[in-house]
């Protein structure tokens, strides 16, 4: 997969996770709090707005360097690794299984975007 198309697929992934914590949280708060400009932040109970919550969180964390060095690749023409590829579908696939709250493989799956980010450096330093 091209660093230009997970730099595309980065951005659908975020909207899935925007409406998947707007959709859990509409669930536990309803409406009403929706749509105020949100001056009592009222904290998570349900496991499924949390985990939504929190996983968006932990995604635009881990977006920000991904897109740094997705462009810099694009920019310095050093694309073809798969460092790339390595974070998009690690990413993907923890969304649903943070969740799901399956032990372990969250964890691993966060390990392998990891390693793909330091892929896509290594690359970006010439190795």
């Amino acid at each position: 997969m091209s660093e230009l198309t997970c730099l595309e697929l980065s951005v659908v992934l975020w909207v899935a996770h925007i409406l998947g914590q707007a959709l859990t949280a509409r669930a536990e708060f309803g409406d009403a709090y929706l749509f105020t400009p949100r001056d009592a932040q009222l904290q998570p109970k349900g496991v499924e707005c949390g985990r939504a919550t929190r996983a968006l969180a932990n995604y635009i964390e881990n977006l920000v360097p991904f897109v740094a060095l997705d462009l810099a690749l694009i920019a310095t023409q050093h694309t073809g690794g798969y460092g790339a590829t390595i974070w998009i579908l690690a990413r993907i696939l923890y969304f649903p299984i943070y969740l799901m709250g399956t032990l372990y493989v969250r964890t691993a799956l966060w390990g392998i975007s990891v390693v793909g980010l330091l892929m896509m450096l290594g690359r970006l330093a010439g190795y």
